[in-house]
């Protein structure tokens, strides 16, 4: 067990990642109260408006959309370090406005438009620098743990956060939730600047004066050129439009199918995370690049129980499979994150880490009004469902793709316990 906890935990013995990983974790706690705290805002102001919800949440993904591919070149180019504290001292001032206007009563909805995009423009900035940032902190051969326990770290966040978030509104109200949720922002400067650059694992870039000019559109051809890119991506694309829309769906399907309050919209978001935080664990261990069937296997089984989430009638059932759900929905998105990753040139990383984040929640802005809709009209539980079978479609079509692609054989083993394997070309 002893051996078992060190190599789960291997990337905290660094200290400039150890650093970091508090900071988010502070953070990220804040965040997460922020948003529950948020969407049942949204709720009181407009009625328990489903759309209004989904224009909330695309307003503060639109500039992931729109910036994320540019924070990508910035990253290539100029030092991560220093753009993370940029990203999150503008995130700590937005926050602190935005928890006086609720403190103080004066909040309408459209400081709440206004403030989710204010907020999406630094988190576009702040996202892409922070997933390559990681490599530089731990180097090559820690990435993949370290890419795990920040999973870890962003899913422990959302365990504690919304937990504390549902009992906190239902106690104080929304106005100290927010508040909270400022003060802990500021946690990631404080350890940003206590970060030793001496440290840092910067030796497979060039100087910042040798550095290309880290065009967008070169990046953009690196990855298409590679398949095994490209195949992660378009995944998470499908799926990220489709079903990734928890924080909008959930706080839909708790209020309006279920009639519940704050702290039970909390439990369900604390459901996903505990699953979620499992699926995180469970790739720390690994070391190297992970395979795609692995990538593949993952998508499959969140499309599966997305869909069942959605199907499912009564409140129990929906907080049980909420747990399997979280842990696929992140042991694919942390395995689709590693093979990008690992397989990317560092000269490369930030323009392709861009692209993933542009993928993974550049697709909220489209996907949230659109699911958002097909709440309000046929109501939460199928806005998860028609997600879920869709992404489940998709899944299996790149399986299948990539079955022929690579000449392998999909089996079933009965014993001793099913599961199912791929037989590689060779061996057939």
């Amino acid at each position: 067990m002893r051996a078992r906890l060190n190599t789960t935990f291997q990337s905290l013995s660094v200290r400039n990642y150890r650093l970091f990983a508090t900071g988010q974790l502070i953070k990220l706690i804040g965040v997460w109260m922020m948003f529950v705290a948020q969407d049942w805002l949204v709720l009181n102001l407009s009625d328990d408006s489903a759309t209004a919800l989904g224009v909330v949440i695309a307003l503060q993904f639109t500039p992931v959309l729109l910036l994320t591919l540019l924070s990508g070149r910035l990253a290539d180019r100029y030092d991560k370090r220093l753009l993370l504290f940029v990203a999150n001292a503008v995130w700590s001032v937005l926050a602190l406005g935005m928890s006086l206007l609720v403190i103080t009563g004066v909040v309408q909805l459209w400081h709440v438009f206004v403030f989710a995009a204010l907020l999406g423009v630094a988190n576009a900035v702040e996202t892409p620098v922070r997933q390559s940032f990681v490599s530089e902190l731990v180097g090559t051969p820690l990435l993949p743990n370290a890419l795990a326990l920040s999973a870890a770290t962003f899913n422990s966040a959302r365990i504690i956060g919304p937990a504390v978030a549902g009992v906190a509104i239902a106690i104080f109200d929304v106005g100290p939730v927010f508040l909270i949720s400022a003060i802990a922002s500021v946690a990631p400067l404080i350890f940003v600047v206590r970060m030793s650059t001496a440290e840092l694992h910067r030796e497979d870039l060039p100087p910042i004066g040798e550095r290309d000019s880290a065009r967008v559109i070169d990046g953009l051809r690196y990855v298409a050129r590679r398949a095994d890119l490209v195949l992660p991506m378009v995944l998470m694309s499908v799926m990220g439009l489709t079903l990734f829309n928890f924080q909008l769906t959930l706080a839909a399907l708790a209020k309006t199918v279920f009639n519940t309050g704050a702290a039970s919209f909390g439990l369900f978001t604390t459901a996903l995370a505990v699953g979620a935080l499992v699926g995180a664990l469970s790739g720390s261990a690994r070391r190297s690049r992970p395979s795609v069937w692995v990538v593949l296997g993952a998508a499959v089984g969140m499309g599966v129980f997305g869909t069942l989430v959605g199907l499912a009638p009564f409140y129990w059932l929906v907080v049980v499979l909420l747990i399997p759900t979280g842990f696929f929905m992140v042991f694919f998105a942390q395995a689709g994150n590693q093979r990008v990753q690992l397989g990317v040139d560092a000269a490369f990383r930030g323009r392709v880490m861009s692209l993933w984040v542009l993928v993974f929640l550049g697709t909220n802005p489209i996907g949230a009004p659109i699911i958002g809709w097909i709440a309000e009209t046929f109501g939460a539980g199928a806005s998860i469902w028609i997600g879920g079978l869709i992404s489940t479609a998709t899944a299996l079509a790149a399986l299948i793709w990539q079955l022929h692609r690579s000449g392998a054989r999909l089996r079933l083993r009965i014993l001793p316990l099913p599961r199912f394997y791929v037989v590689p070309s060779a061996d057939l």
